[in-house]
């Protein structure tokens, strides 16, 4: 007689690996190994595949809507308005509109503002007679122009002759005594040396005559009967002119003869051209009467001949 299959009746806890396996997990391979499976890892979707896919799929849309931006574009080039040609008389008429409406200064004021600051008046000093003779008193009133920064300023002679002291005031008003250091009485000529100079002392730039000609613009800056510095411009008359000096009783030859109005002051001043360099030295004003006035001829000593007063080489 067959027996029957006797079972335990104590229930496994809920949970409980078989026997089994927890021998196989102490190291007692008794039973199938099972091993866990990695989780698979997917692909990331790419972002240009649809753009792709898209193109792939309408090709033929994508080369016309390019060949219609090239037209589109291409028709625009044709159809924009042209530049404008700048000609000669756009040029002509925009400098004529610039010239009206935005006046330049005229070519007295340009020369005036290149030699304003070496420009300085001279004052000779001497003994008031009416005074007893011991209060000093300013005898005479000339001008001058400082060529060389180091304080050598060129005047005529007659303009500190016999003075006992000379004074110069520069052209922001400083205020120095000045001594003769040379002479050039066939020239008219004085060279001083002030003592006192001014921080921005600016000498004057000097020119030839060689290209000087009647007719070319000049202009006189000064200080008339002791006014100024005041400007007078006029031309060229001659060249080469002679002039007996009244106050030192001599010829002077090779002079440049002007008509820019210049009296007694300007002696001694610059004598400039358009660009405001040092072509002369006035000297003197020709009157046929008694008066000492101008009547439209002055005389100033080439430029060549005062800076030979000064020991320098001819230009």
């Amino acid at each position: 007689m067959s027996r029957m299959t006797l079972y335990s009746s104590s229930r496994r806890a809920a949970g409980s690996a078989p026997a089994w396996v927890r021998e196989q997990g102490a190291g007692h391979a008794r039973g199938p190994a099972f091993e866990t499976p990695e989780p698979a890892v997917l692909p990331a979707p790419s972002r240009s595949a649809p753009n792709a896919n898209w193109l792939q799929r309408n090709r033929t849309l994508a080369v016309l809507i390019g060949l219609a931006l090239i037209g589109a574009l291409t028709l625009y080039a044709r159809l924009a308005p042209a530049p404008p040609t700048l000609t000669q008389e756009a040029i002509d008429a925009a400098v004529l509109r610039t010239l009206q409406t935005v006046p330049l200064p005229s070519a007295a004021t340009k020369a005036h503002e290149a030699i304003r600051r070496s420009v300085v008046k001279v004052r000779g000093y001497g003994k008031d007679k009416a005074k007893d003779g011991e209060a000093e008193s300013e005898q005479n009133v000339g001008t001058g122009v400082v060529i060389l920064d180091t304080g050598k300023i060129l005047t005529n002679l007659h303009v500190v002759l016999g003075a006992e002291r000379i004074g110069v005031v520069f052209a922001d008003g400083t205020e120095s005594e000045a001594s003769i250091i040379g002479v050039r009485q066939e020239h008219d000529l004085a060279v001083l040396q002030a003592k006192n100079l001014p921080d921005d002392l600016q000498a004057a730039t000097m020119t030839t005559t060689g290209g000087l000609a009647p007719g070319d613009l000049v202009v006189a800056v000064g200080f008339p009967f002791g006014i100024g510095p005041s400007v007078s411009a006029g031309v060229v008359s001659g060249l080469r002119r002679e002039y007996l000096s009244p106050q030192g009783q001599r010829i002077l030859t090779n002079l440049i003869q002007f008509d820019a109005a210049v009296n007694p002051g300007n002696s001694g001043g610059p004598l400039v051209n358009a660009k405001g360099e040092v072509v002369g030295i006035v000297t003197g004003v020709l009157n046929p009467t008694a008066g000492r006035f101008f009547v439209g001829i002055g005389f100033a000593v080439p430029i060549e001949n005062a800076a030979s007063a000064l020991g320098m080489p001819p230009f």
